[in-house]
């Protein structure tokens, strides 16, 4: 604490001079004349020297300045409080009031003790204060103790009272305790309704707040913005575009367009209910724009996989000079992860050690997911290793990245290490760990995990869990016992579960449980492309070229168009997007003709086109011109002749690789001495001197 004495003013400070008298208020005088601790410490001295400070009105009035208006002067308010040889209520109430405005809350809690220690008498300005402190400090029992207090001395629950207490509650995590005080208050006013909406979006309770702004609008209460501000957020939640255009509407009736902060929570309701095109006039006619609001927006893009205008949008935020913040990064990096855009998220990372950011949870865990789908799990690795703190989704990521990467025993590593660390799994955990074991062909460990789940973790197999077993026994070689898992599952399968057996049975060749599969997938998914695919190419496999043809000609006759092929890759910081046998990119011809080279010198080393993947509707000798135009092949030719020898091409596909894309990039990668990372639906294919990761399981 400061000293109790002040120094003695300076001869020529023209603050007092002007004053040679106090007036008969001199509150009115301090609240005017008090700028800064210097001009309180003269007025102090004044009043020391005029012997009015012994005016019990005044030296309150001296208190309440230092406190409460002077900025920065707690330490001297508290020097003032300690010569108050017994201070009242009033004083008590300011100093503790002070603490809580100037972030000193433990403060203030200590304050309340002491008053109530030296039988000072308590009234209904002591509480909200103190409750506001018990808020900040998160100490609901000593909130619980106020309340009683509160009730004690019969004070009524309307007002700042109430509000503090609703409030202390909600932010401590007693939702159903503050919703009591709510309903037990026989008056609200706004605050109160605003105290409970906050609480309710704290906890991400998002229903309650839709119903309890209903029942505010039933009983004709006006709101703010502030309860704006908060229902709009739980619409964007809930996906209720309904009611957040009935407010959207209210706010253009009510003149509340120039509410930025409002607005801002326009654009994020309506880009969260897929709204995206009237988010975006409404973010493009805003005025000066802050982080929040570019946040907003590059979020709702990132959420709708619209991940290349989220990109753009960073750009043009790059571009007006507007910082970005955790949220505004974590948005970036999801939407490079889903484009595989490694050089953009590299400079998201840069940025962030430049500005020398914590490493929070959700950014680290953007960080390593990022880099995992970019297949750069050793960043991945190294960013996790660095985190200061690790919660279940950060392993669940890692644990994910590996797996897709093809290091499942790694994995299963980090699985134990997770476990030895405290670490409990959650259900996607499991998902992350089994496919873990798919990748790698780890039967007998993947069946202990499946069993532990419920045993150990109280976790029980939802349909992902069962489809990754599904998986696991197909890949193998099981496709009887997979079946049969099928069939004894508590829950009816899904189409991901059939097409996952369907999948297997391709690769085995096992065509009555191919058909049978396609039967139930009919039934589930009937304009499904990819399934009719599947069973043509195993009828194809084993001869049976007649009935290939025919599943062929079925989907043709119903209209089920194979969904187009489409192949994303980054160069020098722009994503390039190319689909199958498609002439759209800015430079096309000099890609194709690209193509041609790459296969052409391939062709030379070995490869033979695979035809049978071509699309079923084109003519015999236009088939090898088909395959030769799937979008990763055009997109590794337009890699080779604008980046540098040696250097690493990564591409994200929409769908599987197949069998001949995949024999050829093995050749490209040998021809070319290029390192050539795929991410298609399934997986990471690694290639590199003419092998694959996959160890050929495409």
């Amino acid at each position: 604490m400061a000293s109790a004495t002040p120094a003695t003013p300076a001869k020529n400070i023209n603050f007092l001079t002007a004053i040679p008298q106090f007036p008969e208020n001199p509150k009115t005088l301090i609240l005017q004349q008090c700028k800064n601790v210097r001009d309180l410490n003269q007025i102090h001295a004044h009043l020391i020297k005029t012997r009015l400070l012994f005016n019990p009105s005044v030296a309150e009035n001296l208190l309440e300045s230092a406190a409460l208006i002077v900025p920065n002067a707690m330490d001297y308010a508290a020097s003032i409080f300690n010569e108050i040889d017994r201070p009242d209520t009033s004083a008590y109430n300011v100093m503790i009031r002070g603490f809580t405005m100037n972030q000193s809350p433990l403060e203030a809690v200590l304050l309340y003790r002491d008053m109530i220690e030296h039988s000072v008498p308590l009234d209904e300005f002591t509480f909200p204060s103190v409750l506001k402190a018990c808020s900040r400090l998160g100490a609901v029992d000593q909130g619980e103790q106020i309340h009683a207090q509160v009730l004690k001395r019969g004070i009524r629950l309307t007002g700042f009272v109430g509000n503090t207490l609703i409030h202390m509650y909600a932010n401590c995590g007693k939702i159903k305790i503050a919703r009591k005080v709510f309903d037990g208050l026989t008056e609200r006013n706004i605050m109160a309704w605003n105290s409970m909406f906050a609480g309710y979006s704290k906890g991400g309770h998002w229903e309650q707040i839709v119903k309890l702004f209903m029942r505010m609008r039933e009983s004709g209460v006006g709101f703010d913005e502030v309860t704006l501000i908060s229902v709009l957020t739980a619409c964007g939640r809930l996906a209720d575009l309904e009611l957040g255009k009935w407010i959207a509407d209210y706010i253009e009736i009510n003149g509340m367009q120039k509410n930025a902060t409002l607005i801002t929570c326009l654009v994020d309701m309506y880009a969260k209910c897929g709204c995206l095109d009237v988010a975006r006039r409404l973010f493009d006619r805003m005025g000066p724009k802050d982080v929040v609001a570019w946040s907003a927006m590059i979020s709702g893009y990132t959420q709708a996989r619209e991940c290349k205008e989220a990109l753009n949008l960073f750009h043009e935020m790059q571009a007006a000079n507007v910082e970005p913040n955790e949220i505004t990064l974590v948005s970036v990096l999801s939407s490079c992860a889903v484009l595989g855009a490694l050089e953009t998220g590299k400079w998201v990372h840069f940025f962030i050690k430049k500005r020398g950011l914590k490493l929070t949870v959700s950014l680290g865990t953007a960080l390593v997911d990022f880099y995992a789908k970019c297949g750069s799990i050793v960043s991945a690795i190294d960013v996790f290793m660095k985190m200061p703190v690790q919660n279940v989704y950060s392993w669940t990521v890692l644990i994910q990245g590996l797996a897709s990467n093809g290091q499942g025993k790694r994995a299963l590593e980090f699985f134990n290490m997770m476990q030895d660390k405290k670490v409990p799994p959650n259900d996607v955990t499991f998902i992350a760990v089994l496919s873990a074991c798919s990748h790698v062909g780890l039967v007998d460990e993947a069946r202990c995990l499946f069993a532990s789940m419920s045993r150990d973790f109280d976790i029980e197999p939802r349909m992902e869990h069962y489809g990754c077993m599904v998986d696991i026994l197909g890949r193998a070689g099981l496709i009887e016992e997979a079946y049969q898992l099928i069939q004894n599952m508590p829950i009816k399968p899904n189409a991901v579960i059939w097409r996952t057996l369907l999948a297997s049975c391709r690769v085995h060749k096992n065509v009555e449980l191919g058909e049978e599969s396609l039967k139930h997938l009919v039934k589930l998914e009937p304009m499904h492309s990819g399934d009719y695919i599947l069973l043509s190419n195993l009828y194809a496999s084993v001869g049976r070229l007649e009935d290939a043809m025919t599943v062929r000609s079925r989907m043709k006759r119903r209209g089920i168009r194979k969904t187009p092929g489409c192949s994303l890759i980054e160069v020098d910081g722009v994503v390039h997007e190319f689909l199958s046998e498609d002439d759209a990119h800015t430079h096309s011809k000099e890609i194709y003709r690209a193509t041609e080279d790459m296969l052409g010198e391939i062709k030379s080393a070995g490869y033979v086109p695979n035809t049978a993947e071509a699309r079923f509707d084109a003519e015999e000798e236009d088939k090898e011109v088909s395959v030769s135009h799937h979008s990763e092949k055009l997109a590794i030719a337009f890699a080779l002749i604008r980046t540098l020898p040696g250097t690493a091409i990564r591409i994200t596909k929409n769908l599987r690789v197949c069998l001949d894309c995949h024999n050829a990039t093995k050749m490209i990668s040998k021809v070319f001495n290029r390192e050539i990372i795929v991410r298609d639906r399934n997986r990471f294919h690694h290639f590199r001197d003419g092998q694959c990761s996959c160890n050929d399981y495409w």
